[in-house]
């Protein structure tokens, strides 16, 4: 009886660690230099924030930055096998798509490029997401609002969450960018994480 009843406390431990650990929920950003943290350390992204704020308030979400700088949706796909077999993501946040537009970049192969990551992620049980991505004005009217186009459709075709783009209004601030215009500073940091925590914790859900 004795040994019934240890091997039973034995079993019933071993069931909650089991359930601990399936119930962790990875997530991976997959963006350019606006998450890899261009000009900053890697402790000063808004990823970094979101996973020190996270460790408190919802230790069961594990968050990776998976971001490059000068990363093109081209890039992105190319190592998205990659990063899934490496770190076996729940979800995956997609951010990506404005250098394409920065170098003028064909809008079909953008859109293709964008699909082909969702299809993939989402054909391993991947949770998807995807950030609206704007370019800046002095590319023309036209273009831009083609551009913006690009991730709106692909967004609704592939059924995932389109997540408004968090430069929008961060940029309207001088001081949350830094000299080249571009790229939002160490303070703008935690104001990224306050604007995407809860597009990102509803993907993680």
């Amino acid at each position: 009886m004795k040994n019934f009843l240890l091997k039973t406390c034995l079993f019933l431990s071993l069931l909650l660690v089991i359930r601990s650990v399936s119930a962790n929920v990875s997530l991976v950003v997959l963006g350019d230099s606006l998450s890899a943290g261009y000009g900053l350390s890697q402790e000063q992204t808004w990823v970094a924030e979101l996973d020190r704020r996270w460790n408190s308030s919802h230790p069961d979400i594990n968050i990776i930055n998976a971001s490059i700088s000068g990363e093109t949706t081209r890039g992105g796909l190319s190592r998205l096998e990659s990063v899934l077999e490496r770190h076996q993501p729940d979800a995956l946040f997609i951010e990506l798509g404005g250098n394409d537009g920065l170098r003028g970049f064909d809008l079909n192969t953008v859109r293709s490029n964008l699909k082909q990551m969702i299809d993939k992620a989402q054909q391993q049980g991947v949770k998807v997401a995807l950030s609206q991505v704007m370019v800046p004005p002095n590319y023309g009217q036209r273009f831009a609002e083609q551009f913006r186009q690009v991730f709106k459709e692909v967004a609704e075709e592939e059924g995932v969450k389109l997540v408004p783009f968090f430069m929008e209004q961060i940029a309207t601030n001088p001081d949350n960018v830094q000299n080249d215009g571009i790229h939002p500073t160490a303070e703008a940091q935690p104001k990224i994480a306050d604007f995407l925590e809860p597009y990102l914790l509803e993907l993680a859900k």
